[in-house]
């Protein structure tokens, strides 16, 4: 497949393949899926945020994308998986590079991060030092683009306003709101995060208690999970997201949320150590990298009654799932097509404890 195109009279039967390539896979592992529900996601502009480097040949400045087998330079003019807000941005910040020396000089990439409430920001990044002379064109051309600017190079950061855009989503008939900042995670296919989140809402409906969740980034799951929890413990490594998170959480008037900065391993090791097993926290929810959960935070595992797993990685969801089954049984599951045309798959698992 080209990288960025879409072919949607494809997408149907690429979505099938990746489903029973998971379900099967598996199979072979003596883990029986329940029956699944697959959810779709648009078959063009679906993704909320993009990069591209720069390349410059004589007079002339493009977007370029690197095959991800070949590394092969691939110009972009248009990016039909992005959002139509990218597409109109792409080119109406090229033609203004393009003829202005000062924002075009030494330009090396370009980021794109645009929000389903129609907002943008854009990231300039280059191989030079940028003066007050840069300031002033990017202001210009904030103005005249309606988005926010931030100028990066090499131990330099420009805020030409701010740093963030808003972006909701609409949960159990609530609207949660969310700031998102430049450089911290975000779910690219906004689409398919919203239905991501009414599953993981939907699988808390007949729970209570107190609910611990791993990997919490920016409150994306976290916010809409709290309605159905007296409390939450919520980690994540990052400290933008820890603050990004706390910010979000105050913004949506919710305060039964208690953030902490710590790993999901070193919070592990600490909760086993301390023999907190049992402490009231029933349910766990995770949504870990692709390298999924790591030994100490299976064994923290052990100790819940449920599991609400999300993973962008069915293969070390597999893993998990195998070394909790003598304990768990997967109750539900669920498929979200976060990244159409790609092998990739999103899966949700919920995992409930057998009875003795």
């Amino acid at each position: 497949m080209s990288v960025g195109q879409v072919f949607p009279e494809q997408y149907q039967q690429l979505l099938e393949s990746k489903v029973s390539e998971i379900t099967e896979n598996f199979h072979q592992q003596e883990l029986t899926l329940p029956q699944a529900p697959v959810f779709t996601s648009e078959v063009s502009h679906y993704r909320m945020r993009a990069e591209f480097r720069v390349w410059h040949q004589d007079d002339d400045s493009y977007y370029i994308m690197f095959h991800p087998e070949t590394r092969e330079k691939i110009r972009v003019d248009e990016f039909p998986v992005g959002s139509k807000l990218i597409n109109s941005l792409m080119k109406s910040l090229r033609e203004r590079f393009l003829n202005n020396p000062v924002l075009r000089q030494k330009l090396y990439q370009v980021e794109f991060l645009t929000s389903t409430k129609g907002q943008a920001l854009i990231s300039m990044i280059y191989h030079r030092k940028l003066e007050d002379e840069w300031l002033m064109e990017a202001k210009k051309l904030e103005s005249e683009l309606n988005v926010k600017m931030i100028g990066r190079s090499k131990k330099q950061k420009i805020l030409v306003s701010d740093n963030f855009i808003e972006e909701s989503f609409n949960v159990d008939g609530t609207t949660f709101d969310y700031l998102q900042y430049e450089n911290s995670f975000t779910q690219p296919n906004a689409g398919v995060a919203q239905k991501m989140l009414q599953w993981a809402c939907d699988r808390s409906q007949n729970l209570s208690g107190e609910l611990l969740e791993l990997y919490c980034g920016i409150g994306n799951f976290t916010l809409p999970l709290s309605h159905h929890f007296d409390s939450v413990t919520a980690t994540e490594i990052s400290k933008l997201s820890i603050k990004t998170a706390k910010l979000n959480a105050e913004k949506n008037a919710i305060d039964n949320i208690e953030f902490l900065k710590a790993s999901s391993e070193e919070y592990s090791q600490n909760w086993l150590k301390a023999g907190q097993k049992g402490k009231h926290l029933n349910t766990l929810f995770v949504d870990p990298p692709r390298a999924g959960l790591d030994p100490d935070t299976v064994d923290l595992a052990r100790h819940f009654d449920q599991i609400i797993y999300i993973s962008c990685n069915p293969e070390t969801l597999l893993n998990n799932c195998k070394s909790l089954s003598n304990e768990f049984t997967i109750q539900e599951f669920a498929f979200f097509d976060q990244f159409p045309y790609t092998h990739h798959m999103e899966c949700g698992a919920l995992l409930i404890k057998n009875k003795p």
